[in-house]
């Protein structure tokens, strides 16, 4: 009966991976892109992993599992909303169908407080 289970985890994680492939290469920007691989490419590599560590079914390999799951989960945000970030600061253009843009009103007042700030002059 783990096989079965683990064979459906493993093929939802497949799919999950394969949405977050496609989101990939069909989204029109950096940020949806971003979202994408992040939101899809980290549910299916955690259904992945639990389906290695129900087939297996040993207390190191669980263990294991749930530590990667743990560095996916934690660390995946962070990167995606850095390279997101970059991206945008680096002047990367936004699609035609992104209505909002919430980073446009920050990055001004930041241009206009290093205006009157220079470096070294705190």
């Amino acid at each position: 009966m783990s096989e079965y289970i683990a064979g459906i985890l493993i093929w939802v994680g497949s799919g999950f991976c394969f949405v977050a492939a496609l989101g990939i290469v069909r989204l029109p920007d950096t940020l949806t892109r971003m979202h994408a691989a992040t939101k899809a490419g980290t549910l299916g590599a955690g259904l992945l992993i639990i389906g290695g560590a129900v087939f297996f079914q040993e207390l190191l390999v669980t263990l294991r599992a749930l530590t990667i799951i743990a560095l996916v989960v934690l660390t995946a945000p962070v990167a995606a909303h850095l390279i997101g970030r970059a991206s945008y600061e680096s002047g990367v253009p936004l699609s035609d169908r992104t209505w909002i843009d919430e980073l446009e009103a920050y990055e001004n007042e930041k241009r206009a407080s290093e205006q009157y700030c220079q470096p070294g002059e705190w």
